[in-house]
């Protein structure tokens, strides 16, 4: 067993500062191409499918998976990586029913189209509760990674949240979505290089494949286990799916950010890919820590003291990178869709519907650090906030929020003959019965011997209220002639593929090639990896270092070089 864990080093603290300093000149980098709305918030519709697959990946989890689903993999084995593999259904459905729908829906915020498929009052209910929402739980997730820093790797608490917090703040203030989109990308690049070294480290440790199963516990490899059974695995796919599709802004973004729906299909499809290698990666270095760890260790704490303890000095700073840019890249992209929804649902509707575009990115600056300074003000006031009424206040503020949104969001892309009045009906009342339910529904519930827990009883009520409203109010009331002549154009537009309409032809050249900023960033950051080789002990470690910076900084020139060449931009314009 190891027990001695490494402690900060100065190459850390250069991997760190080099990580940061990137982040903050790509959103510099940005800022002057952000010349409209459209640019700002939907990327000009103009971003890669590979580089928004990068980003759709990075910004559905945060740091809080390490934490907890490594302390699953701890103590209960693979059912830890079952947990993560429950986004595959999700992400699937995303990518063959309702990217392509999404994409066609020609928005430039999450919440605007249901305007034009059911009311006004729908639109702006749905923008006014979303928004808060959206303020509180990224507090909670603030909280998460000052939390996790501070407890496991001996870093103080509030700086880790304010400077985190600042930095993600200024690039997405900066750069708007394609600055989130580069980061998210880069950070994805950090993140997997990261945990893949970590885990050919601990594989290694115990002996390969062989020796992990060998020196686990009986059933360690059991995808299911008592707390976390066949129940649980399937009330906690629906609600991803459900989730991802309708209520996670972020991620609708990335949908209509792509050229069109084929590269939409493409994008999602790549992340259910990823989703079904890399919990693997992510995960088995918890599963093998029961053999390199002392026992008693807090489950909690696992993945951050096995990094302490196998990580060199600079390898264990860019895995704190990856901690960061773990829960940096979801809360960068819900600035963005949250201020997007400010910006075009609440200003640009009720307020100027006249402003110009020079004033419309303006105000959405002004919305982004509105949202991104009230999430990081509310976090710095619940920063005592123990992990276990952290994550409970998540879990309940998911439940009782998600489905009374999430239905009509979803049905409205399906189901052509539901109305404006049953969508708000069912709002108001999935509202009521998941309220209703989070005040007097304390303990789980045991239906035909199988318990459920409260927060999903919550979730699949609400679910089924607003739904049977929906359908109910669409039969007995049937959409009036002057309602279905101002539904119909948003109908038709589902039927009509990307660019067989006018305001499908994009204006004006590309606002960037992305390879540039991609290269110039991820050579920058191999560069730091070499320059930090001479504080590396061991062969291994070495060759690792050298071979991760060495392989950055090639891909890194070769993607500068390609941009140079003309071919990047051609290639950023065509997706």
């Amino acid at each position: 067993m190891l027990a001695a864990a490494n402690t900060l080093h100065e190459a850390d603290w250069i991997v760190l500062v080099g990580y940061f300093a990137v982040m903050l000149g790509i959103g510099a980098y940005f800022y002057r191409h952000m010349r409209g709305m459209k640019d700002y918030f939907s990327g000009g519709n103009r971003v890669p499918w590979w580089l928004a697959a990068g980003s759709f990946y990075m910004s559905g989890f945060s740091v809080f998976a390490f934490v907890t689903y490594s302390a699953i993999a701890y103590t209960d084995g693979l059912a830890g990586v079952s947990i993560m593999w429950s986004y595959i259904p999700g992400t699937l459905l995303c990518a063959l029913v309702f990217a392509p729908r999404w994409r066609r829906a020609r928005v430039d915020s999450p919440v605007e189209y249901l305007e034009a498929r059911y009311s006004r009052t729908l639109r702006q209910v749905c923008a006014w509760q979303g928004v808060p929402l959206k303020i509180i739980d990224d507090a909670l997730k603030i909280v998460a990674i000052g939390m996790f820093i501070s407890t496991s790797l001996g870093l103080e608490m509030r700086s880790c949240m304010l400077w985190s917090g600042i930095i993600m703040l200024a690039y997405t203030f900066m750069g708007g979505l394609w600055a989130v989109i580069v980061t998210d990308f880069i950070q994805f690049v950090v993140m997997g290089v990261a945990v893949l070294v970590l885990f050919v480290l601990a594989l290694n440790r115990v002996g390969g494949v062989d020796g992990l199963i060998d020196g686990s516990p009986a059933g360690f490899f059991r995808p299911v286990t008592d707390d976390y059974n066949t129940m649980y695995f399937i009330a906690w796919p629906l609600l991803l799916a459900v989730s991802m599709c309708s209520v996670h802004w972020q991620i609708i973004q990335r949908f209509y950010c792509v050229p069109n729906e084929r590269e939409a299909r493409k994008m999602g499809i790549l992340v259910t890919g990823l989703y079904v290698v890399t919990p693997l990666i992510m995960f088995v270095p918890a599963m093998a820590a029961r053999q390199l760890l002392p026992e008693g260790i807090e489950p909690k704490k696992v993945y951050a003291v096995l990094c302490q303890t196998l990580l060199q000095p600079g390898l264990l700073g860019l895995m704190i990178a990856a901690m960061f840019a773990a829960t940096m890249s979801m809360l960068s992209s819900d600035y963005n869709a949250a201020a997007a929804v400010v910006t075009n649902d609440v200003y640009r509707r009720l307020l100027r519907p006249q402003a110009d575009q020079r004033e419309l990115v303006l105000v959405g600056r002004v919305a982004t650090l509105l949202v991104g300074g009230s999430s990081l003000g509310l976090a710095m006031a619940l920063a005592d906030t123990s992990a276990k009424d952290l994550f409970d206040n998540m879990v309940k503020l998911f439940s009782v929020a998600t489905a009374p949104v999430a239905v009509p969001m979803i049905l409205g892309l399906l189901i052509r003959r539901l109305t404006g009045a049953s969508a708000l009906a069912g709002f108001a009342g999935g509202l009521a019965a998941t309220l209703t339910l989070f005040w007097q529904l304390k303990k789980p519930v045991s239906p035909l011997g199988i318990t459920i827990q409260p927060e999903n009883v919550i979730f699949f009520s609400g679910l089924a209220v607003t739904s049977l409203i929906m359908f109910g109010v669409s039969a007995i009331w049937p959409r009036a002639s002057a309602e279905a002549a101002r539904v119909r154009p948003f109908l038709q537009r589902l039927d009509m593929p990307i660019g067989s309409m006018a305001q499908d032809r994009p204006a004006g050249e590309a606002v960037v090639s992305p390879f540039r900023v991609v290269g110039v960033s991820m050579a920058a950051i191999g560069a730091i990896m070499l320059a930090i080789t001479r504080f590396v002990h061991g062969s291994t470690d070495v060759w690792l270092n050298t071979g991760i910076g060495s392989a950055l900084l090639v891909v890194g020139l070769v993607l500068v070089w390609k941009s140079r060449m003309g071919k990047g931009s051609d290639e950023g314009r065509q997706g």
